[in-house]
């Protein structure tokens, strides 16, 4: 440390705490130690007798805590978020939109690696809302190597953004429900109650909704229809079961579809099927959509939202954690189902 006239203080860092005591009022820190002194802390300082202050003498080649920090953020982040800090090393990123966090697990698990630095994130696919913090990074000790933080600098430069939000669609969404029971009148669906309050949720419309017969040829022209309706998601519901009866895969397939991946390891959601009808996704969504809370639709819908595609390979990775444990009261998605 090195003793300085306040004066010239201005832009340094402060070596060691220092207190502030009001008669009768008040005892406690006034400013920390690691705290830059700005030109308006001076009047404050001047009120408390500090007339010199000692301050750290931070090397070439050396950081300040809440620098390297701010550099981090920078090399951290992708679009639709903001930086919030620094305060004492730490800074938090936050989501400027609703939409969906992407996190490259991979680079976070090398950055973290890196001695003296610590990234933190919610996990990845997480559904946020605007001034929601996704993630954190803080120094560890008052003063770091800028080396250390170039070597992060460095993995986000070869990996990209280690951490964005992918804004979500609104989508004009096209409804087949399937069921010789539910064409004649027999049952009532539960679309709205089960499925559709979900898409509301996202800010979806339900464009369009038709009851079919389990006949192939109807399955597939409601499918046509909703594409000619203007629809940029279709789902249909029912007949992905074993039962000779359950034809809707093929009604998908005869509409002029492609069927990325039928049945899942996860659970509710094992029937579950991912088609593409040119640009459009079709989401097959099986029975226990209509009694569970939660189901792998759930997991997918977001994503869909957000415009990904689903690959065969992610979905074999989802069996690790897609397992519902079927609560009596259900936090999802403050809990481990899909993660």
């Amino acid at each position: 440390m090195k003793k300085v006239k306040i004066e010239k203080a201005v832009g340094m860092v402060l070596g060691h705490d220092l207190t502030r005591i009001v008669p009768g009022e008040y005892k406690g820190p006034a400013f920390k130690k690691g705290h830059i002194i700005r030109e308006e802390d001076l009047p404050l300082l001047l009120d408390m007798g500090k007339e010199t202050l000692f301050v750290l003498d931070i090397p070439a080649g050396r950081l300040h805590e809440n620098e390297a920090a701010a550099r981090l953020a920078q090399a951290l982040k992708g679009e639709h978020l903001s930086p919030q800090g620094p305060s004492e090393g730490k800074i938090s990123l936050v989501a400027q939109v609703r939409g969906l966090l992407k996190v490259q697990v991979g680079p976070l698990r090398r950055i973290n690696a890196v001695p003296d630095i610590i990234v933190s994130t919610l996990h990845d696919n997480t559904v946020c809302s605007a001034g929601d913090v996704v993630a954190s990074t803080r120094i560890i000790p008052l003063v770091i190597a800028e080396k250390k933080v170039q070597k992060v600098e460095k993995i986000c430069a070869r990996s990209g953004a280690v951490v964005t939000i992918k804004p979500l669609e609104k989508k004009k969404v096209g409804v087949v429900v399937t069921g010789s029971e539910f064409y004649r009148g027999r049952v009532q669906d539960g679309f709205e109650e089960w499925v559709g309050k979900k898409l509301l949720a996202f800010d979806c419309e339900i464009r369009r909704k038709e009851i079919v017969p389990d006949r192939i040829s109807m399955i597939a022209q409601a499918v046509e229809g909703m594409k000619d309706s203007g629809c940029d998601l279709i789902l249909t519901t029912g007949g992905l079961s074993v039962d000779p009866d359950d034809v809707t895969r093929q009604g998908i397939r005869k509409a002029g579809a492609r069927i990325i991946f039928y049945g899942t390891p996860v659970l509710p959601g094992a029937m579950f099927l991912y088609a593409r009808l040119g640009s459009i996704p079709i989401l097959g969504l099986p029975a226990c959509v209509f009694y569970h809370r939660v189901t792998l639709f759930d997991l997918i819908l977001p994503r869909i939202l957000a415009g990904e595609e689903p690959s065969r390979r992610e979905i074999a990775a989802m069996g690790h954690g897609g397992l519902c444990r079927n609560c009596p009261e259900c936090h999802y998605p403050v809990c481990p189902f899909g993660k």
